[in-house]
């Protein structure tokens, strides 16, 4: 997968991205992202993942989702086989975001796709993808920021953000994460 990194572009390159789609399909998933996927309704994951891939996300076999998970773009989603998605899952894909084999991304944990440059007056919109590699754990209400890899098997403590890409194997935690020990 090619990193997609945009921070040279501003707010009116992304109104026309290959990442976006067209008003009427960015309308007609928030209002399917709001009653099916991002819902406390009781649906089967089957159905869900129907849904996703019809908006274009690639999904693996044995992927379990909670309910209220929002995903802003399916298109941009791949997510691999036997991963769990927890409750309250926020997906903010903007860039592309790549969920490998037998990851856990736990309740309330968030990846951040997209961001803003605080350093400009027009606050121009910086996206980056994320890769979550095999095995990796992202535990509850953690943050991975655009721009990182989680490679394989790492983990990201509860309420840990990751600001920079975690080693294979390693266990981070705090805000920005640090290392504290291999798995």
């Amino acid at each position: 997968m090619q990193k997609t990194d945009l921070t040279k572009y501003n707010n009116d390159w992304y109104k026309q991205s290959d990442l976006t789609r067209n008003f009427f399909v960015s309308v007609i998933w928030y209002i399917t992202n709001a009653i099916f996927i991002n819902s406390y309704l009781i649906i089967p994951t089957s159905i869900k993942i129907t849904i996703l891939k019809l908006f274009g996300a690639k999904i693996g076999k044995n992927v379990t989702m909670k309910p209220n998970i929002n995903i802003k773009a399916p298109w941009n989603l791949e997510i691999g086989d036997n991963v769990w998605l927890g409750e309250a899952l926020w997906i903010d894909n903007l860039g592309k975001i790549k969920i490998g084999n037998n990851s856990c991304l736990s309740q309330g944990s968030m990846l951040l796709s997209g961001n803003h440059d605080y350093r400009k007056e027009t606050f121009d919109l910086i996206i980056k993808d994320i890769i979550i590699e095999d095995g990796v754990w992202i535990g509850a209400k953690s943050v991975v920021c655009g721009g990182v890899t989680c490679h394989s098997h790492a983990v990201l403590s509860v309420n840990s953000v990751a600001t920079k890409s975690l080693t294979s194997y390693g266990i981070y935690q705090g805000n920005p994460a640090q290392l504290v020990r291999q798995r």
